[in-house]
């Protein structure tokens, strides 16, 4: 590697929501941000395209279940220190689903918890962009 380049990580990020207005954040396990609420989401693994990866990470951290297909692309969030782990690039999708969907945390997730969009907690890294972007009305 040269001086001018970065190693540069993939992950996948979903925003899920419901038809009577709430989405669904993870607690935070682990560094970074521990104990704090973020979107479900993670590494990409090898081999693995980014909407499979935001998949099986809705599937590990909340026990939500979708098809590939039923996950809109929002766009890539890829600036620099949006991480503070290192340069990160995430992909992330829009799920809808029902309102009576159970959850059930795991993996890298300490709590899983629907939360009304009129009453968000902080939220970790840069997912309160995410979820702007998710929520932004269309014209």
């Amino acid at each position: 590697m040269t001086e001018n380049s970065e190693t540069i990580r993939y992950t996948a990020d979903v925003v899920t929501l419901t038809a009577d207005g709430r989405v669904l954040l993870i607690e935070r396990r682990w560094q970074p941000f521990q104990g704090a609420w973020a979107l479900p989401g993670g590494h990409r693994d090898a081999g693995e395209s980014n909407r499979a990866a935001a998949v099986r990470e809705l599937a590990e951290e909340t026990g939500v279940h979708v098809a590939p297909d039923e996950l809109l692309e929002l766009g890539t969030w890829d600036q620099p220190g949006r991480d503070p782990r290192g340069r990160y690039s995430t992909t992330a999708y829009l799920a809808v689903v029902h309102a009576d969907t159970e959850i059930t945390a795991g993996d890298d997730a300490a709590t899983a918890r629907w939360w009304p969009l009129t009453a968000l907690p902080p939220l970790a890294f840069d997912h309160a962009s995410i979820l702007r972007a998710a929520t932004r009305p269309t014209s």
